[in-house]
């Protein structure tokens, strides 16, 4: 058996996934996306069971999941997820379809009507960009001024990136947020994500806690992991005082050094099971 690894920078999962796959004596090749070319009807990578796609670059790993998908080889995340949770609209609409429960979100195409979504959700509410991680380009809205301000500078920008406003109801969070992460139908951990700002990223200084895997944590995750298309992913959950849990956000290449510090589980080593099942199996769904 023989894994590839997709990445162009080795972060700190990458180092420990490698460590991983050396403990074991699992052979496995590292590709750099960034130095990789292939032709539709060429060769492509030969005796290798199964991808573990860890891309920076969300483009790199649509592209390169297809491809190598319709070589007959598992990729893990799988395109579909990645095609999903690369858009935060489509992961909505995913969400929704599996009837599990999400915050209330709209989409729009122009200032006026991004205007009168918001106004009909009422305010606060939440702009986020489509494409994106780590809490970056997110901001909440207290009244119509800002939602003038925020939308216009949007349209002026211009581009694929501004030309939808997604816009979800604010969430008054208890000063956390849940992050799950899920490997097939099983969740690897939970913990909070601490912080007096309305946005609980560990990336912009959330402190990760410990959290037990509820059976309702256990159940949105793993809908929420199936719903987007499988695999390994990192299932972000909101808490609301006397109302059931919403399904926020679904990333296909969670980082997670940071829940290192409030977990005991050895997160590599877990993924690195997932990805033998699948090469094993040849499906990552």
């Amino acid at each position: 058996m023989k894994i590839g690894l997709l990445y162009s920078r080795k972060r700190v999962e990458e180092k420990m996934i490698t460590a991983a796959l050396d403990n074991r004596g699992v052979p496995y090749d590292r590709f750099d996306p960034r130095q990789l070319t292939f032709e539709l009807n060429g060769s492509g990578p030969a005796d290798y069971d199964a991808f573990l796609v860890r891309c920076l670059s969300h483009t790199n790993a649509y592209y390169i999941t297809r491809w190598l998908e319709s070589l007959g080889i598992p990729t893990v995340s799988p395109h579909r997820t990645i095609s999903v949770c690369g858009d935060k609209f489509l992961t909505s609409v995913a969400l929704q379809e599996a009837g599990l429960p999400i915050p209330r979100t709209a989409a729009a195409f122009t200032v006026e009507s991004s205007l009168d979504a918001v106004e009909e959700m009422g305010y606060p509410v939440v702009l986020k960009p489509l494409f994106g991680s780590w809490g970056r380009l997110l901001a909440r809205v207290n009244d119509r001024d800002a939602a003038e301000a925020l939308l216009e500078h949007k349209s002026t920008l211009g581009g694929y990136l501004h030309g939808v406003s997604y816009i979800q109801e604010y969430v008054d969070k208890p000063g956390r947020d849940i992050r799950a992460m899920v490997a097939g139908d099983e969740v690897i951990y939970a913990i909070y994500r601490h912080s007096e700002h309305w946005i609980t990223n560990t990336a912009l200084g959330g402190k990760p806690l410990p959290c037990p895997v509820t059976d309702e944590i256990r159940h949105l995750a793993v809908g929420a992991a199936k719903a987007v298309g499988g695999g390994i992913v990192a299932v972000d959950l909101l808490e609301r005082a006397g109302a059931e849990m919403l399904v926020n956000e679904v990333n296909h290449t969670p980082e997670f050094h940071g829940a290192r510090e409030a977990t005991d589980v050895d997160i590599a080593d877990r993924i690195v099971d997932y990805v033998l099942q699948v090469a094993e199996t040849g499906s990552a769904t």
